[in-house]
């Protein structure tokens, strides 16, 4: 009998940044806590200064209908302190490597009992120091490889210029860049916030539509809770030579305003996330929903396949249940279309009696996740048959 898939949560928020005046009995520094985006008590806890309580209400602002709340797990580091502030709160936030910073995050399974696959550090990606890369975009790839997580991180919000030199910096398939920022109301006030949350918090919603699994796109997706991007960007469905465009074809996710009226705008009104790539090298694995689906599937098989070890032997009758349990999860993914096809191989050549004495052997899987549509084709032509079907009307009619 195969058993059956058991899926993981793959829509955990991780927000690492600054909160000044938080209890520190309830958020001490360099350690993971988690709470739930709409628990009071703890927002409470967490108070108004720094970048991690906007990030949470940015996030909140994104749930869709039967969401109450996110799955939030926060690290909070210390801010940086005189002329050099900001280079010091960026290495808080790297932190040592071992269990400072972003380290944090990965002692979440283990105290907290959630992973975070969903990170950001908003406020805190566009910095580059000398010239060079931003050390948190440096530092993430390799947490982000270990929780099999993905980053999305904010662009510098000015110029399309320092937005694609931003991007030249920055290169692995589990960054999602974004630009530019939004405004928000605060107080009464607008004030500009990172859009990392924001589109985190699309990410959520769009998990959440679709049970948990994470193989569709967060392009055109509205984002909510917000006044406007922190700048307009020029953008035409059916001409590339624009501001939006460009940013795109660097894959770089953007912020649009609707336009009423204008029919090669992205939507009518609102404003709408536009991004469908990582930044990655490998166009084989460009799209962010095709990346986090195959996260989706090797997990779904660890903690499916995980029951067989050390309770049987390797018998015939072993090895066929495991391959029965394997083509039943890919085949319910089929079915939901979240994957096209797949194909699960047992390999005489990878399975040696030599190999099967020592208590081991292999599966192979293929699987083809479904990609995104970003670009839609129509060619236009006159239909000549149409006045021939005329001009045989016509006969028939003075034939009569």
């Amino acid at each position: 009998e195969p058993r059956p898939p058991v899926a993981s949560d793959m829509s955990v928020v991780g927000i690492i940044g600054t909160a000044a005046d938080a209890d520190a009995s309830a958020f001490p520094l360099n350690t993971p806590v988690f709470l739930y985006s709409d628990d009071a008590t703890k927002l409470t806890a967490l108070g108004a200064a720094g970048t991690l309580r906007d990030a949470i209400m940015l996030v909140n602002a994104q749930l869709g209908s039967f969401q109450a709340a996110a799955k939030v797990v926060v690290v909070r580091v210390a801010d940086g302190e005189g002329a050099s502030a900001i280079d010091e709160t960026l290495a808080n936030i790297v932190g040592d490597g071992v269990t400072t910073g972003l380290s944090a995050f990965l002692n979440a399974p283990a105290e907290l009992g959630v992973t975070p696959r969903l990170i950001c550090a908003p406020g805190f990606t566009s910095q580059r120091m000398g010239g060079d890369a931003n050390p948190v975009c440096a530092a993430l790839p390799a947490i982000c490889e270990k929780l099999l997580a993905h980053a999305v991180v904010d662009g510098p919000a000015t110029t399309l210029q320092d937005a694609l030199d931003w991007r030249e910096t920055i290169s692995h398939d589990r960054l999602i860049p974004v630009d530019p920022a939004v405004r928000v109301l605060d107080g009464g006030v607008t004030v500009v916030q990172p859009l990392s949350p924001a589109v985190i918090g699309v990410g959520v919603r769009r998990d959440h539509a679709f049970q948990g699994r994470p193989f569709h796109s967060w392009a055109n997706q509205p984002v909510q809770g917000i006044v406007g991007p922190s700048r307009p960007i020029a953008f035409s469905l059916t001409d590339g030579a624009t501001e939006g465009q460009s940013l795109l074809a660097a894959n770089i996710g953007i912020l649009l305003r609707g336009e009423m009226g204008v029919e090669s705008a992205i939507g009518q009104g609102g404003f709408i996330f536009v991004g469908t790539d990582n930044a990655g090298e490998d166009d084989l694995w460009r799209f962010y929903n095709v990346t986090r689906g195959r996260d989706y599937i090797h997990l779904m098989l660890l903690r499916t396949l995980r029951f067989y070890l050390g309770r049987f032997n390797i018998t015939g009758q072993t090895i066929q249940a495991v391959l029965n349990t394997m083509e039943t999860a890919l085949r319910n993914l089929k079915a939901d279309g979240d994957i096209l096809g797949f194909e699960v191989k047992f390999l005489p050549a990878q399975n040696s009696p030599e190999e099967l004495r020592q208590g081991r052997f292999t599966v192979t899987f293929a699987a083809e996740e479904a990609p995104v549509l970003r670009y839609l084709g129509i060619q236009s032509a006159r239909y000549r048959p149409a006045l021939d079907a005329m001009l045989d009307e016509l006969l028939a009619q003075v034939g009569t």
